[in-house]
């Protein structure tokens, strides 16, 4: 079945609202919109609702699918263990759960008990775990909880032994998580000045400051540790090392992959050693012996290299140099490291010794990807998980000595994924690049161009797409999909350098690597046009909105999640200011020329675009809804097709992250039934 035509989009009121950038006048008719508490745009926000529902709900793939995504998703998922003192922890979802437990036991494979259940904390779960902290002797728990999809956190402390909160209740963080003193007598997060209730959905977050908690103190006897009110852009990461012996912390400003590291014995109230003092690279604490700690960092190397530095002397060295792929991650071991590099955007891990000499490779069980690695620097043992797209997450055990690699356990599918495979393509960009793209389907697909196929990207912040499952796409692979996932310049696949070159003035190369992508498939008779889909999120839903406004004959159907929509005004809420290093400003004039070059709502022009859907949340306080609110406005009023342009709000939602079940089915029923019936 088709989508029906469109019915007549609400009329939205246009200001006569214009800005003056670098000489030039932009209009801003839906500046009002950004307005997210006003009458106005709350009944916006109803009647785009009304009409996203009044064509979904008439799909009768809807139901079906949304019957099926229920029945897939209830299945019993786990997060890697990890261990703290002699204690064992370790996530777990039932299956139709809407947020993880966390659980506690006395060995990686025990049954364990329950000692924090989000699930009680709210009848509509949507009150999430957005972070965890074990102290040391693995007697406290700290954890922060977030509300209706927000990045605001607010710390709370449990005792392990009895499951009891204590008083601890300390409010107003963000991108903050929780580092013990080896004592377990306090702990150090960062949190902001408490905003305003207008400014908290959208004002900037500036000016974080680092604070000790004592517990069984009130959050305003909170010993301030550092702050910098000269630098507001400037946020603090901390770690304790495991000796105990220093306080690390790690600089950071916005999302560039560039920070400071400061150093000073712990406990010491004097100045910090500045171990980094320049932004100019990543440097990343892996572990120390003594004065002597290790980073890994991409200084003067685009793909990576772990590096010693004394403390004492300032002398760095080489423990293992740059190689030929990209090293993404370090565990610090007994003996030695484990490493973790990337190779055509698949994980391997090395075993090597403290010096980065006698390499041992550690046999995966395939093409996919590691994550959650987790040890400790005298230990022998190493947790993680492996998943790829066609393997759900499943939980192991490395053992340093021998190598060897120990399934703890493995979730149990009611599906047989036999008849599906993976391939690796490569599509040729326009300036010569090689592009990889995944590709999921069917074993016995006809290459006949008639496929619904779904082309997903993000192509930026030095994030890699690797080999992952979701079970949810398994729906689009029953339907007679084809998923195709697209490592595009801007991520970090290939490192430094490949992340560059999809940043600032060369942001196109992102939207040109896309595209490309987007015509390998149809050139090899994967799909056609008119049977093609894309999809992609936050700084994909940009890459969705550039594609659509710049080839909008290369597809059939576009779905943007929470996009960063409006590329001149971005910078102005919440952590906006932060993306400036991949995006650049509009208030500089090099800059706003690149950017209004590519805004998806500034080049927007009364035509014919395929149908399209657009996807936010009420509460997303990091990107914030006006993103959306205004492209559908202007997208509904130039269209000259059929096609529907839908604006589907979620109520008590944010960014994506702590999402209930319940509203990711309902959101996943809609987006594939749209999809289908779309693309035919």
């Amino acid at each position: 079945m088709a989508l029906p035509p469109s019915p007549t989009p609400p009329t939205v009121r246009r200001s006569t609202h214009t800005d003056t950038y670098h000489g030039q006048v932009v209009a801003d008719p839906y500046r009002w919109l950004e307005d997210a508490g006003s009458p106005e745009t709350q009944a916006f926000v109803e009647d785009q609702n009304t009409l996203t529902r009044m064509v979904l709900d008439a799909l009768p793939q809807r139901a079906a699918l949304l019957e099926r995504l229920g029945e897939l998703w209830n299945y019993p998922r786990r997060s890697a263990v990890w261990k703290e003192g002699r204690a064992y922890f370790q996530l777990r979802n039932s299956g139709l759960q809407n947020q993880f437990v966390l659980y506690v036991m006395d060995s990686p494979t025990a049954e364990g008990r329950v000692l924090l259940d989000p699930n009680t904390l709210s009848d509509d779960g949507t009150v999430a775990l957005s972070g965890l902290a074990v102290s040391r002797d693995a007697s406290r728990l700290a954890y922060a909880v977030s509300t209706g999809g927000s990045d605001w956190q607010e710390w709370r402390v449990r005792d392990v032994a009895s499951g009891v909160d204590l008083p601890d209740v300390l409010p107003d963080s963000k991108f903050s998580g929780a580092t013990w003193l080896p004592d377990g007598s306090g702990f150090l997060y960062a949190r902001y000045d408490r905003p305003g209730e207008e400014q908290r959905l959208s004002g900037a977050n500036l000016n974080q400051r680092l604070w000790l908690h004592r517990l069984g103190t009130p959050q305003a006897a909170d010993e301030l540790v550092l702050e910098r009110p000269d630098q507001p852009e400037w946020g603090f990461g901390t770690t304790v090392t495991e000796d105990g012996a220093w306080l690390i912390v790690n600089v950071w400003k916005g999302t560039a992959r560039q920070n400071l590291i400061w150093v000073r014995p712990l406990g010491d109230s004097g100045p910090f050693q500045e171990v980094v003092a320049e932004f100019g690279a990543s440097f990343e604490f892996v572990g120390n012996d003594g004065p002597l700690l290790y980073f890994l960092t991409d200084d003067q190397t685009p793909l990576g290299r772990l590096i010693s530095h004394d403390l004492g002397t300032g002398e760095r060295r080489d423990i293992v140099p740059e190689g030929q792929h990209r090293l993404l991650g370090a565990e610090m071991v007994a003996g030695g490291f484990v490493l973790h590099t990337l190779e055509d955007a698949s994980s391997r891990l090395t075993l090597v010794d403290r010096h980065g000499q006698h390499a041992r490779p550690v046999t995966l069980p395939g093409l996919g990807t590691v994550a959650a690695l987790s040890g400790e620097s005298g230990s022998h043992e190493v947790f993680l998980t492996f998943t790829s797209f066609l393997a759900p997450a499943s939980g192991y055990r490395l053992e340093v000595t021998s190598g060897a690699l120990t399934l703890l356990w493995t979730p149990e599918l009611a599906v047989d994924l036999g008849g599906y495979e993976v391939r690796q393509e490569f599509a040729d960009s326009p300036d010569g690049t090689r592009v990889p793209l995944f590709i999921v389907a069917r074993r016995d697909l006809t290459l006949d161009g008639s496929h619904p196929t779904l082309l997903y990207g993000y192509g930026g912040f030095d994030i890699s797409l690797t080999p992952a499952f979701d079970v949810s796409r398994l729906a689009w692979l029953e339907a007679g999909g084809v998923l195709a996932v697209a490592n595009l310049r801007g991520g970090g696949e290939y490192g430094k350098d490949w992340h560059q070159a999809g940043t600032r003035e060369r942001k196109q190369n992102v939207f040109d690597d896309f595209a490309a992508c987007a015509r390998f498939l149809t050139g090899r008779g994967y799909t056609s046009p008119r049977h093609l889909g894309i999809e992609g999120g936050s700084n994909g839903g940009l890459l969705v909105g550039a594609t659509l406004t710049q080839h909008p004959e290369l597809i059939g159907a576009a779905v943007a999640h929470v996009g960063v929509l409006d590329m001149l005004r971005f910078q102005h809420f919440t952590i906006g200011w932060a993306w400036v290093s991949d995006y650049g400003s509009s208030q500089d004039a090099q800059d706003f020329a690149v950017l209004r070059a590519y805004s998806p709502l500034h080049n927007l022009k009364a035509q014919a675009y395929p149908p399209t859907l657009l996807t936010t949340g009420d509460h997303d306080d990091r990107v914030v809804p006006a993103h959306s609110y205004k492209f559908a406005a202007e997208l509904q009023r130039v269209q000259q097709g059929a096609a529907p342009t839908l604006l589907r709000v979620q109520t008590r939602a944010g960014h994506g992250a702590g999402k209930p079940t319940r509203l990711i089915l309902e959101e996943k029923a809609d987006v594939y039934a749209f999809l289908l019936a779309a693309l035919g």
